[in-house]
């Protein structure tokens, strides 16, 4: 079954959701990317004797903490793999080709990476292959550039095993930047296109849901409460009412707003949910439950940049209790 395309009039656009973060490296970990780096790759010993590789620190069967590094071979066994015919932007090659997990000469588990293959019909479970390594490498499970195949046999008797390996290596790798993102196409649906096209406009667009009529803004296209699709659209505001708030002291990354700055939540007139904004225009210490505001709109016009106050008297309580 095919999913029915959106209307034509939805918007879309490209988006990325990235968080690299740095982190600290055990001595298991830190062996094994620094064994990498000098062109050597480490497993770990299990109590009960089985070699696991990449290492772990903690049996996976037992739990018990696990420090007996051993040295595998660069060379080993395609267990099982995958075809990728259209690489992604910063996967491990920029052409066609298979994901494989190999079992490493001397290792009991398999590790995951690509395997360069000229394609699919050249790649088989059970087929031999080696290590590529990096022209320059740093520490980086991309050190392994990625595998290819090898014409030579698997190793039978001692000559399978492991051999032990101190993890010692000059200089050795203590921390990372793991990154993490992903790439894809975002849509709002109907219902917040019409809202971001009314911001657009310097105006607030909210749906009212046909059973408890509420007004929500943003709209989502279903009553969250009735489940029942909203269609019936309606401006808010502009005007609208703190009814909570906190204080923010730290300075964001990116952000051009001195500290300490306020956050609200604020229940636009004629909405059934409030919505979040920055508020200016008033010390830190003056913003109050109640506060009657508007919104000061960005110079570009497409959001509030943030609210300030009306100079009205503030709401009573009552009047919007129901929405904190």
């Amino acid at each position: 079954m095919t999913a029915p395309s959106s209307p034509p009039d939805v918007l879309r656009a490209p988006l990325v959701v990235e968080f690299p973060f740095t982190r600290s490296l055990g001595p298991v970990q830190s062996a094994f990317l620094t064994g990498l780096r000098e062109g050597v790759v480490l497993g770990v010993r299990t109590a009960g004797g089985a070699v696991v590789v990449p290492p772990v620190e903690y049996d996976p069967v037992t739990a018990e903490e696990i420090r007996d590094l051993v040295e595998v071979a660069a060379t080993g066994t395609v267990t099982t793999w995958a075809w990728n015919p259209a690489p992604r932007p910063n996967q491990p090659l920029d052409t066609p080709f298979a994901w494989v997990l190999v079992t490493l000469d001397g290792a009991d588990t398999a590790i995951l990476h690509a395997l360069d293959a000229p394609g699919p019909e050249a790649v088989r479970t059970g087929m031999r292959v080696r290590v590529r390594w990096a022209a320059d490498r740093i520490g980086a499970i991309t050190d392994i550039a990625c595998f290819e195949p090898h014409d030579g046999v698997a190793p039978t008797g001692d000559a399978a095993g492991a051999v032990p390996h101190d993890g010692v290596f000059a200089d050795a790798v203590t921390g990372i930047v793991a990154e993490a993102r992903l790439d894809y196409t975002y849509s709002p649906g109907r219902a917040q296109t019409a809202y971001i096209g009314g911001l657009a406009e310097r105006k607030t667009i909210g749906e009212r849901c046909p059973s408890c009529h509420k007004v929500y803004v943003p709209p989502r296209g279903a009553c969250p409460t009735c489940g029942v699709a909203t269609t019936d659209r309606v401006e808010v505001g502009p005007a609208g009412t703190v009814t909570t708030f906190c204080i923010v002291n730290i300075k964001a990354k990116n952000l051009d707003i001195e500290v300490p700055y306020v956050y609200a939540h604020i229940a636009l007139d004629g909405a059934g949910l409030a919505l979040h904004g920055r508020i200016g225009g008033i010390p830190y210490d003056q913003v109050r439950m109640g506060l009657r505001v508007e919104p000061v709109w960005s110079d570009d016009g497409g959001h509030p940049d943030h609210y300030r106050p009306t100079g009205e008297p503030d709401a009573d309580y009552d009047a919007y209790k129901e929405l904190i």
